[in-house]
């Protein structure tokens, strides 16, 4: 009933007190979104930014005046007149008990580890040796659940935990699915469903078999809508979704974060490099960056590793006879510029065509057609979207 009437209020834009101070807001915006505005911290799990609240974890509960019932921040719109405590006494019992029933729903073991010490552990070689492992999370140390079980002080082994009926799905090259480590949450889901609207994800069954499903409950590689753009993972507050690729291959306190561009094509989405002793472990998405917000594609996300291939060629070859030589950039383009004049000069500009990858940036496709009808004088140009 609480709700329901200040839902009705919301409308008009007004002033609300939150922990004593008077904030206004506009109309609209929940109670989370001017706590934001105005730097005041409120704890989320299910919270997406530019996905639709659910208010399923509870987690982000406040107290307002005169609601008998805590209310969810992320999904109460902001009322004029409001009053609004964030961390009263009776909200940090009730986020610290909605964690202890977290840390029981599954293999959550936040308070298990060896500190932030650079040498593995035997805990850790352990982890490392078997997936299976459940002492030691592969998203320790960068889990939203573990940061609000210290914060909270939450009891990790007050209730008996539960033993998921679902077993840990390893079969696709890219993205781990544990299932004793999802509480349900629903960020991946929204991220799939609404950010990048693939809906290859959603809730299947119903009770303690509730789950996180693909199509009719098959494994992500037999999906016809997941095109493992790894959102999922990037998103999720526990270790319920990891890269296989960088699973127990490093701690957020190991590597040196290097912002950059995407190479893969021309969008520009921006990424955060994972580094770790000169070398790429994991690739994640800009969050506040344009234009892509934190969303990159299969390429962009899992496919950093071929830098380090030994069959990857490392400088020009030039074929002689039936076998190839290195050579010098320089005489490789001055081999290539001769045999374009050869070729021109002999059969006319129109006895040679270039295509051009559509996904390059735009400048070098600018600079391909430009060379083209420029300088070699003709129209033999093309790129391969059309085709």
């Amino acid at each position: 009933a609480c709700k329901t009437q200040r839902k009705e209020q919301s409308m008009a834009q007004g002033t609300i007190l939150i922990n004593g101070s008077v904030f206004p807001f506009e109309p609209g915006q929940t109670i989370l979104q001017v706590a934001e505005a105005h730097e005041i911290h409120i704890p989320t799990l299910c919270y997406l930014k530019g996905a639709s609240p659910t208010g399923r974890c509870r987690i982000c509960v406040v107290e307002v005046e005169g609601c008998s019932n805590l209310m969810t921040a992320c999904d109460t719109p902001a009322a004029d007149g409001m009053v609004i405590m964030t961390e009263s006494p009776r909200v940090v019992d009730s986020r610290r008990e909605t964690l202890e029933l977290m840390l029981a729903s599954g293999n959550h073991n936040c308070s298990i580890g060896s500190g932030r010490d650079s040498e593995w552990t035997e805990v850790q070689m352990q982890a490392v040796a078997s997936d299976n492992f459940d002492t030691l999370c592969p998203s320790w140390g960068d889990c939203r659940l573990q940061d609000l079980a210290y914060h909270y002080q939450a009891e990790g082994g007050k209730y008996p935990r539960r033993q998921p009926p679902y077993p840990m799905e390893t079969i696709n090259p890219l993205i781990v699915r544990d299932h004793s480590r999802c509480i349900l949450c629903g960020r991946c889901v929204q991220a799939c469903n609404e950010v990048q609207v693939n809906r290859a994800i959603n809730f299947g069954y119903q009770g303690d078999a509730t789950k996180i499903v693909t199509d009719g409950d098959v494994p992500l590689k037999d999906s016809d809508q997941c095109v493992f753009c790894g959102e999922c993972i990037q998103v999720c507050p526990t270790g319920a979704l990891t890269e296989k690729k960088a699973r127990f291959d490093w701690r957020p306190w190991e590597v040196e974060k290097i912002r950059t561009t995407c190479p893969y094509c021309g969008v520009g989405c921006q990424q955060w490099l994972h580094v770790k002793d000169g070398r790429i472990v994991k690739v994640t998405g800009v969050e506040e960056g344009a234009p892509n917000k934190g969303r990159l594609c299969v390429k962009g996300r899992f496919g950093y590793d071929f830098i380090y291939s030994d069959e990857r060629l490392t400088t020009p070859l030039i074929r002689e006879g039936e076998a190839f030589r290195e050579a010098s950039w320089d005489e490789a383009l001055d081999l290539v510029a001769a045999k374009f004049k050869e070729i021109i000069e002999e059969s006319g500009p129109d006895a040679v065509a270039g295509v051009s990858c559509a996904r390059s940036i735009n400048e070098d496709s600018y600079q391909m057609q430009k060379l083209f009808r420029g300088v070699f004088k003709t129209n033999n140009i093309d790129h391969c979207a059309r085709t």
